[in-house]
């Protein structure tokens, strides 16, 4: 059985961005594959960067309808990793971790059961997509972020952590005091240590 980490950038950034992330966890992930791909277009804000969906002119009432449109291209970025990897999903173990945009699009695939992922770590992200929820049974999530965060307040991963357990999800949090809109060495050992569990490494 092999095991899949895909890792999920935030808008205008890269996969490349995203390998340093992996080089972190990789002593912990013994034997598990880590993908890094890259967001489907170009990010439209400028710069070299890409991104799941556009951030131009969206608004809260907006944002549900946009994720929903991002969902064929972001498949086809995962299925594109499945494949290049030889990853089955019925056999092989999945699961994603994202940051900020990236988060927002691993907890879509969560909810929406596209792929049956056995974890998914949401790193500085919200819950926006539109309902009805039904995540795959057993499923498990780790929502991680800075209470100073001035780009996704911290009270999203609140009340998506909420909306998920509602959902049947399993679900652990952590809420860092004073860490802004990015990755904590804290958080990225919280996150392996799930990864490891969900995957049965520990």
């Amino acid at each position: 059985m092999k095991k899949l980490l895909i890792l999920l950038h935030g808008v205008g950034s890269s996969g490349q961005d995203m390998q340093m992330l992996a080089r972190h966890l990789e002593p912990a992930l013994p034997g598990v594959v880590i993908a890094t791909p890259d967001g489907p277009s170009h990010f439209d804000g400028g710069g070299a960067g890409y991104q799941w969906f556009s951030l131009a002119g969206i608004t809260e009432q907006s944002r549900p309808a946009r994720i929903l449109a991002a969902r064929q291209d972001f498949d086809g970025v995962l299925h594109g990793i499945l494949q290049q990897h030889d990853i089955h999903a019925e056999t092989d173990r999945i699961m994603l971790a994202g940051f900020s945009q990236g988060a927002i699009m691993a907890l879509d695939a969560l909810v929406s059961h596209r792929l049956p992922l056995c974890g998914v770590v949401a790193f500085s992200g919200r819950l926006a997509s539109p309902g009805p929820y039904h995540p795959a049974a057993r499923a498990a999530a780790l929502l991680i972020h800075g209470k100073a965060d001035p780009v996704i307040p911290w009270e999203e991963s609140e009340r998506a952590a909420a909306s998920l357990a509602d959902a049947g999800v399993a679900v652990s949090t952590l809420f860092e005091p004073g860490v802004p809109h990015t990755l904590s060495t804290n958080g990225v050992q919280r996150a392996a240590a799930f990864i490891g569990q969900r995957f049965d490494l520990n």
